[in-house]
């Protein structure tokens, strides 16, 4: 509190006027603008890496989609299909995102596996296939909270599509999860 009785951090409770002038001026810039206080070139990688990440596990559940049989395993079937298609729209609103920050989304298939953080696998047996599919969400989760993180309060857009994608993310391990063979 100061000598009026103010708390300090309340005294300036007002827009940036200079900023929304700038914002006026630099067209060119679409979404990027002064707050946007980012190395966008290094934010861009690193949705790229997301990206890449995403389209393998695309991958990854649409082959264990197809290959994984048994008894036990047609509603496991059809969930990782689901999972595919749900991992396809996080890797779509990466490449929305990435475009509207001025980059290019990165679908090059030479590169695909070495920027990915999750593995492609090609398990034969329902367990495996289960098991690799909950260290491949493991891994996304971690990869978005650091990512959240980093982001922080400086670009609310990105990091309200990272959380709904976390979201998911947190769903399909906790899914994947049940279905590990009980010992």
């Amino acid at each position: 509190m100061n000598s009026q009785g103010q708390n300090p951090a309340h005294e300036r409770f007002e827009l940036d006027e200079a900023a929304i002038d700038a914002a006026r001026q630099s067209i060119d810039d679409g979404v990027i603008t002064a707050t946007l206080n980012l190395p966008v070139d290094k934010l861009i990688k690193l949705l790229n890496d997301s990206l890449a990440t995403e389209l393998v596990c695309v991958l990854r559940y649409r082959r264990h989609h197809f290959t994984v049989d048994g008894v036990t395993s047609p509603k496991i079937k059809e969930e990782f299909l689901v999972h595919a298609q749900e991992e396809q729209a996080h890797a779509d609103k990466l490449a929305e995102r990435i475009v509207q920050l001025g980059g290019k989304p990165d679908f090059s298939p030479e590169t695909l596996k070495s920027r990915s953080h999750a593995d492609y696998d090609d398990s034969d047996t329902l367990a495996s296939m289960v098991r690799a599919n909950l260290v491949a969400e493991r891994v996304a989760i971690e990869a978005y909270r650091q990512l959240i993180q980093l982001i922080g309060d400086r670009d609310p857009t990105t990091r309200q599509m990272l959380t709904d994608i976390l979201a998911d993310e947190e769903e399909h391990a906790d899914e994947l999860k049940d279905w590990l063979p009980k010992n």
